[in-house]
Formats: C-alpha cells, sequence, structure tokens
C-alpha cells in the first residue's frame, strides 16, 4: 500500500497548522509583554467581576440573542434568492413573498409581546 496519495491531505494538515501556530508564535516572541495586575484582572462586559460566575442570565439576554441569530439567518437567504431570481420566475418570487410573510409576523408577534424590549 503506497502512502503517496495521502501526501495533499499531509501537506494540507501541516500548511494549516502553520498558518494557525505561526502567527501566534511570532506574536508571542516578537511582541511587547508587560504584565501588571491591571491588565491580567478579569475583565467582563466594562466592568469588574463581582458574583460567581456560574450566576444566572437573565432570560432576556437568550432570548434577544435566539432573535437575532434566527432573524440574521432568515434574511442570508435573501441574497442567493435575489440572485436567482431571473431564474426562479414568479413561483420562486411567491414563496419568497411567503417567506418574507411569515418572517415579518414573527417578527411582530416578538415585538408585540416585548420580547425586544432590554431594560
Amino acid at each position: 500500500m503506497s502512502l503517496e496519495p495521502y501526501l495533499p491531505v499531509l501537506l494540507f494538515i501541516l500548511v494549516g497548522i502553520a498558518v494557525g501556530v505561526g502567527p501566534m508564535a511570532i506574536g508571542k516572541l516578537l511582541g511587547p509583554s508587560s504584565p501588571n495586575t491591571e491588565k491580567l484582572s478579569p475583565y467582563e462586559c466594562g466592568f469588574e467581576a463581582f458574583e460567581d460566575a456560574r450566576m444566572q442570565f437573565d432570560v432576556r439576554y437568550y432570548l434577544v440573542a435566539i432573535l437575532f441569530i434566527l432573524f440574521d439567518l432568515e434574511i442570508a437567504f435573501l441574497f442567493p434568492w435575489a440572485v436567482s431570481l431571473d431564474a426562479i420566475g414568479f413561483f420562486g418570487f411567491a414563496a419568497m413573498m411567503v417567506f418574507l410573510a411569515v418572517l415579518v409576523v414573527g417578527f411582530v408577534y416578538e415585538w408585540m409581546k416585548g420580547a425586544l424590549d432590554w431594560e
């Protein structure tokens, strides 16, 4: 059994490791290093950590994050649709209008429920 067919895979892995580790090693070797207590202190959201790291977050944080991801990903479907609109014709246009209608109804529902209010 010859290992010659696996040479491109091995080279790909080695180049990937070099690209990932190389800049970090260069930065560590050539970069200035002057650690002090202020730089080494924990930093979270602009203020000092004051409680246990395992404390519960407000559910609104997760809700806003999930809604952002949801609407962001749904909007990403508009780009390929817009590029291929000539090829898919009226049926593709109508399907996207139904998709956008569902998106708008969901957005209005979340707005009316107060999920987007950050108080």
